[in-house]
């Protein structure tokens, strides 16, 4: 089964979620809005921004690279199928990353 998750997310967090796939859910957003370098003491944690200033296409092939990197290398019980991108209404330029991902449940 495949579920979807987006940064805008992180409005319902809940710290230490007893449900496995809340959980997974909750730290993929958390990867996804969270800048790679921002957190301190935890510098490698995030998504890498070097997409930002490109060009449209080629920042959006980045970006799913990246995204895919970082979803692998923080939370292994996810596995990275897809991703797709919406353009914030709030802020101009901006895309906001919707990942599709499967859970192995107890692999974590």
């Amino acid at each position: 089964m495949s579920y979807t998750v987006s940064a805008t997310d992180l409005g319902n967090i809940r710290l230490n979620e007893p449900e496995e796939v809340n959980a997974v859910l909750q730290n993929i957003a958390l990867i996804l809005a969270t800048p790679k370098g921002s957190a301190p003491m935890y510098r490698d944690f995030g998504l890498a921004q070097d997409f930002v200033d490109k060009p449209a296409p080629a920042a959006r092939a980045l970006m799913i690279v990246r995204t895919r990197e970082a979803i692998e290398q923080w939370e292994p019980r996810a596995e990275f199928v897809n991703a797709d991108f919406e353009e914030s209404t709030l802020k101009p330029g901006r895309s906001i990353p919707t990942v599709e991902v499967v859970i192995h449940a107890g692999s974590g």
